[in-house]
């Protein structure tokens, strides 16, 4: 098959959620299809990221420059038209051009669009091509829930583009034949009559690279992400200002190290004698090997977390919130520990601290839960099978 595949970003390095998730599906895809790549970029690719990716891409790859000015007539653009700022910032006038061109001569069988802020680019081939939408997760939840969290000034910004947000994804849903999403959590916050049609199609792990090392200590406590991204500005917070101080009335020596790339002012503003702010990792592994046990307190935000994936094939004892379980759906108690407040979240890591014994049982337990149930060559299968279906 001929399959034309649209990303937001360059797939590489794997520093984002949408980054891992297209890179390993490209990896799969790649061995039965012929995969023509069309991405954008906000910043300059380098060499060794597109050595990486071009392998994959039998049928070419094609990278198309975002520049700021740009980027901001865009958007500007878009919020005339009624459309959200988040599409308006990735759409582009002569990508536009260069991907029709594209399509004229590449004349793929398939074509399969990474997020919605990617689906404005084939609004118009709508049932001239078959294309199936990967949702991945719900973007206009994420900015409702953070119009909760933030300043008045800003809860009037958010909510406006969360409701355009909403709009445009109920949208987009009748301009594609499949659908895809990464939870069934996600799936219930899409605002369409057939949003039970969209297909779940998890992310997976690589079981062979995350594997459990030995190494010293040097935190009891890790959390790592894009520390750019709000959720996970959020979380880092509520981890290093609420939850640690609790755990340090047990654990007085207890020490935090939050790793990421791209951390935000009020990341880098949480670094103390307790708090360690790393910024980029080269290999997150060593990240992950040097903590006793890992948080993810997710208050905000959609999708899957990525991060407890990693943390439990590592076998690194892993606490997180309901918000984070309900898209993973690991057994509390068994695969991991679940606890919403800041004291209930203290008190499962003070357990896990205080009971080397229980904290491993439970990490032996995360990784053969995240073996079992996620695989990218099971995914990427439910994938293809969608790609051969027959417009309905």
């Amino acid at each position: 098959m001929k399959l034309l595949v649209l990303l937001s970003r360059f797939p590489y390095p794997l520093d984002k959620g949408d980054k891992l998730r297209a890179y390993h599906q490209l990896r799969y895809l790649a061995r039965h299809h012929e995969v023509c790549l069309f991405c954008l970029s906000d910043e300059d690719v380098p060499a060794a990221a597109y050595a990486v990716v071009q392998p994959l891409c039998a049928g070419g790859l094609h990278v198309q420059r975002l520049r700021r000015p740009g980027i901001a007539r865009n958007m500007a653009l878009a919020s005339l038209r009624g459309l959200p700022l988040q599409v308006g910032y990735f759409y582009d006038a002569a990508a536009q051009r260069r991907l029709n061109a594209l399509i004229r001569e590449f004349r793929p069988d398939h074509v399969y669009c990474q997020l919605i802020r990617m689906a404005q680019y084939v609004r118009g081939y709508a049932g001239q091509l078959p294309m199936t939408l990967d949702y991945m997760d719900v973007f206009s939840t994420g900015m409702l829930r953070r119009a909760e969290q933030c300043r008045w000034a800003e809860q009037r910004l958010f909510r406006h583009e969360g409701r355009r947000l909403q709009a445009y994804e109920a949208a987009a849903f009748d301009w594609f034949q499949h659908h895809t999403i990464i939870s069934d959590q996600d799936r219930q916050l899409i605002e369409h009559p057939h949003r039970q049609q969209i297909h779940i199609v998890r992310n997976g792990i690589d079981i062979d690279f995350f594997q459990p090392r030995p190494a010293e200590k040097t935190h009891d406590l890790l959390f790592c992400g894009n520390m750019n991204y709000h959720p996970n500005v959020d979380a880092a917070e509520f981890l290093a200002l609420e939850i640690l101080p609790l755990v340090r009335r047990a654990h007085p020596a207890a020490r935090l190290l939050v790793a990421g790339t791209s951390p935000a002012p009020r990341v880098r503003a949480l670094a103390s004698e307790a708090v360690t702010i790393s910024g980029w990792v080269e290999d997150i592994r060593d990240a992950y090997a040097a903590a006793r046990v890992f948080v993810a307190p997710m208050r905000v935000g959609t999708g899957l977390q990525n991060k407890l994936l990693e943390a439990m094939a590592m076998e690194l004892p892993c606490v997180t919130t309901p918000l984070a379980n309900n898209a993973l759906h690991g057994h509390p108690g068994q695969d991991l520990l679940v606890a919403e407040s800041a004291a209930e979240l203290a008190d499962s890591i003070s357990l896990l601290l205080t009971e080397p014994g229980a904290a491993a049982r439970l990490a032996a337990q995360g990784r053969v839960f995240v073996q079992q149930h996620y695989d990218w060559q099971a995914s990427t299968n439910q994938l293809e099978a969608l790609f051969g279906q027959q417009p309905s």
